[in-house]
């Protein structure tokens, strides 16, 4: 079964996917914790960019990787709640999908670190 919402085209395709994808940011912050505290790292990290010492590249460099931090996450949440939503129970293949979503945001924020490093030091 298909989407009702699938055929729509232009603007309103755009308008309502605008509005999932706002329904998607408040139900990540109200429901999910470490995507509330990537959030603050956000907040914190984005302006500081901007006022560090850094050339344009490298700023846009240290923006995108705390981006990246909050699109993995966003993703992680998806995958963990569509696990959750097929089955609550112990099962390997959940256990693994799970794991490796965690894998990939602490990926993310290892990449983080060595941009930061990298512009500020480096």
């Amino acid at each position: 079964m298909e989407s009702p919402h699938k055929g729509k085209t232009g603007l309103k395709r755009l308008w309502n996917a605008f509005h999932y994808s706002l329904a998607g940011f408040k139900a990540a912050y109200q429901n999910e914790d470490a995507f509330r505290q990537e959030s603050l790292l956000a907040a914190v990290l984005i302006p500081l960019a901007l006022f560090l010492p850094a050339g344009a590249v490298g700023k846009a460099l240290m923006i995108a990787s705390v981006l990246l931090v909050l699109i993995v996450e966003l993703l992680n949440s998806a995958v963990e709640a569509t696990v959750d939503r097929i089955s609550l129970e112990n099962h390997h293949l959940a256990k693994r999908a799970k794991d490796i979503g965690s894998a990939a945001v602490l990926l993310s924020l290892v990449n983080l670190t060595v941009v930061w490093a990298l512009v500020l030091f480096g």
